[in-house]
């Protein structure tokens, strides 16, 4: 991911959830569209563009559909990286958008692909998080 993307998307999230954890939503929505801007803004560009931005916009989304919708549009675009660790994250973060809405069966298969997307990754906050999860669902 290019630095000075990566600087912004960093900066932004902490922002959000800065405005999110004080509910000031006065604070949250543009900055939630500056980061919705950033992922358009980036789309067709093949070295600014990637999935980090994308996962991260429906982190931030509150509607259910289109935090689908975007986290699969980082699916998309983590695919030719052919990293497992994207692809679990992505996973992951709509499992538990999914274990939120009281869809168990949507969620314990996203977490599923999660955890069989962890057999090359090292990351074990992120599979013990996994693990949780599966556990929690079944």
């Amino acid at each position: 991911m290019n630095t000075k993307i990566h600087k912004k998307l960093n900066e932004l999230s902490i922002n959000l959830m800065k405005a999110a954890d004080r509910q000031d939503a006065e604070k949250f929505y543009p900055l939630y569209d500056e980061l919705k801007a950033l992922c358009f803004d980036n789309e067709s560009d093949p070295v600014k563009n990637h999935p980090e931005q994308w996962e991260t916009l429906a982190d931030f989304t509150d509607e259910l559909d289109q935090a689908i919708e975007y986290y699969q549009v980082a699916l998309k675009y983590a695919a030719p990286l052919k990293s497992g660790e994207f692809k679990a994250s992505i996973h992951y973060s709509m499992a538990v958008l999914y274990k939120d809405h009281n869809q168990a069966a949507l969620a314990l298969e996203c977490v599923n692909i999660a955890n069989a997307s962890m057999k090359r990754v090292h990351d074990e906050i992120l599979q013990e998080e996994i693990d949780q999860l599966i556990r929690e669902l079944s």
